[in-house]
């Protein structure tokens, strides 16, 4: 998956290019669909910064091999992100989870 594969993959399920994050919680990986957008006047990355985010997501998805969890969540998910709550995709690594948690 490609940052720009991930960005359409936001525009096509919600119509919003929104912000996407990684984090660390309780033990476990999540990737986050904020509920912040590029369309947004108070975005505060520009599209090209926002893009750079993006590929650097889409490389991190690739290299933990979760991209296709990824896809898959955001395809079957009635969630939607809204103001305060974001959608929280957990990523099931295997073996590989233990990088990111040391």
């Amino acid at each position: 998956m490609t940052g720009q594969e991930l960005r359409q993959l936001l525009l096509e399920k919600w119509g919003r290019s929104y912000d996407v994050q990684l984090r660390r919680t309780q033990g476990k990986i999540f990737v986050q669909v904020m509920w912040k957008y590029l369309e947004q006047a108070s975005f505060p990355l520009s599209e090209s910064e926002y893009q750079e985010h993006l590929d650097s997501i889409a490389n991190y998805l690739n290299y933990l091999g979760g991209s296709m969890q990824v896809q898959k969540y955001i395809e079957r998910t009635r969630e939607r992100p809204r103001l305060g709550k974001a959608v929280s995709i957990p990523l099931d690594l295997g073996e590989r989870s233990a990088e990111w948690i040391l």
